[in-house]
């Protein structure tokens, strides 16, 4: 498909820098009727939902996998986007041309200059769009510590701060329920979820389940092709536990809905699900790229952000509900100054294009 069917102009003013606050009094765009836009609070989102059905998060938590260096003189910012194990990352990096094969990247932070870093990594391979392979100089047990020493939190490039400024992202770009340590971007669908909602969802017999897709930066990267067809995802690791999956195809048998949080628990369970509707155990990695035209076979609504122009995103959900649907409640959210991306506002996706 030409990439161009996917564009929308955005005025930068309703680009989120700051989640709402209280998190849950975001603003909810309400899909899940056909032919209906609503406008609602994200707060009200368990009115929406019924006793059986199942919302199903993704727990990954994001790891402070930004890092600023220097090598001489030169400035180096580094994303890391993929871990090949406990001490080599592949990473996007800034300013890359000054690097070569060999070469020593010093880290450094607001307290600690380069010349008295004790963190550093060595060039290992520069490989056009896959970035940069870094092999650090620590312990394979030990970068945790060093990330959370050095690294801030990889927000998306559209989020502006002045170097090294965290304000309260540390907290505020991380779900209150993630567990597992791997993502290097926040499964952003789930920021809105407080201890209120979980609560009222409990109370009204709505189940919930986790599984673990280990975000990549790679989210972020524009599609640079004209065709669809042409673009590459980068892949990303996935977990999905035989109780979840237990859970989910039992509600899906006694006619419950499966409401996917965020695209990357869509993903998952898409590359989990099989042709029949049943999902199965998962530990692998994934790459699936969904455009209009996807039959799905494991949700029947999902809660999302709202998305770039031109972005396997906004792809993404067109393919669940439409694209003249979804554009339609662009239109909607632009004229009413919802805000958008990460820190943005909310909608609930009816999936209308199903196996």
């Amino acid at each position: 498909m030409d990439v161009d069917i996917f564009d929308f102009e955005l005025d930068r003013g309703l680009i989120a820098t700051e989640p709402a606050s209280p998190r849950d009094n975001s603003r909810l765009l309400d899909l899940s009727v056909e032919n209906k836009i609503s406008d609602r609070k994200f707060f009200e989102l368990p009115d929406l939902l019924e006793e059986g059905d199942v919302l199903v998060f993704n727990n990954t938590k994001v790891i402070p996998a930004k890092l600023y260096g220097a090598k001489g003189e030169a400035q180096i910012e580094t994303t890391l986007y993929r871990p090949v194990d406990g001490i080599n990352w592949w990473a996007f990096i800034k300013n890359s041309k000054r690097l070569r094969e060999g070469d020593t990247i010093s880290f450094y932070t607001n307290e600690i200059s380069p010349e008295h870093s004790d963190f550093s990594a060595k060039v290992v391979e520069k490989k056009g769009e896959e970035g940069v392979l870094l092999k650090f100089g620590v312990g394979a047990g030990d970068l945790g510590s060093y990330l959370q020493k050095y690294g801030s939190m990889p927000l998306p490039p559209y989020i502006k701060r002045d170097k090294l400024e965290n304000r309260n992202d540390t907290e505020n770009y991380q779900t209150i329920y993630a567990e597992h340590e791997g993502a290097v971007a926040a499964p952003t669908a789930g920021l809105h979820f407080t201890e209120e909602v979980m609560k009222r969802l409990d109370e009204k017999g709505i189940k919930k389940t986790f599984l673990t897709l280990h975000v990549g930066a790679g989210t972020f990267l524009p599609v640079k092709v004209q065709d669809t067809k042409d673009h590459k995802m980068h892949s990303e690791y996935g977990i999905i536990a035989q109780d979840s999956c237990d859970m989910i195809n039992n509600a899906r048998k006694s006619g419950k809905r499966i409401v996917a949080v965020g695209t990357t628990s869509l993903r998952l369970l898409e590359s989990a699900t099989d042709e029949n509707g049943i999902t199965h155990p998962f530990t692998n990695d994934t790459s699936i790229f969904i455009t209009p035209g996807y039959k799905f076979k494991s949700i029947d609504m999902m809660i999302t952000n709202f998305h770039l122009p031109k972005s396997t995103l906004f792809m993404l959900v067109c393919a669940v509900a439409g694209i003249d649907k979804m554009k339609e409640a662009y239109r909607h959210a632009i004229k009413n100054k919802y805000r958008f991306y990460s820190y943005g506002d909310s909608s609930i996706i009816k999936c209308v294009n199903k196996i």
